[in-house]
């Protein structure tokens, strides 16, 4: 596992416990070699967010109790593919970054100003 570093250079805050996320299920956006989405920015989802991903081929509403994946409804909190945010933020459907939850890595595909521009605060 890489080292938990968030895009501010401070710890790796937790994202959620509930609905548990992260590419290790710990509830962090933590990432490793094995994390070929990188796993890394901690969003809050919207419906917006979630009917496009739902178009483009990743259903995050639908439960899924075989992965013990309940379905995310508008407010979660979710480790999301630093690609796909990318993606949603060029469809002007990005969801808010929790900065203080997103790792570092994901700086390796999104420029930070982006990120920024998303940024909601990390209690809401």
């Amino acid at each position: 596992m890489e080292p938990s570093l968030n895009v501010l250079g401070t710890r790796l805050e937790p994202c959620s416990m509930k609905p548990l996320t992260g590419f290790y299920r710990n509830g962090c956006c933590d990432t490793g070699q094995g994390d070929a989405g990188s796993h890394t920015v901690c969003v809050v989802v919207d419906a917006e967010f979630l009917a496009l991903s739902k178009y483009l081929g990743n259903d995050l509403t639908t439960p899924r109790p075989e992965f013990r994946f309940e379905g995310l409804k508008p407010g979660d909190r979710w480790c999301l593919c630093a690609a796909r945010f990318l993606q949603a933020a060029q469809e002007f459907a990005a969801p808010g970054v929790v900065l203080e939850a997103t790792h570092v890595r994901a700086l390796d595909i999104i420029p930070l100003e982006l990120l920024r521009a998303h940024a909601v605060d990390a209690q809401g």
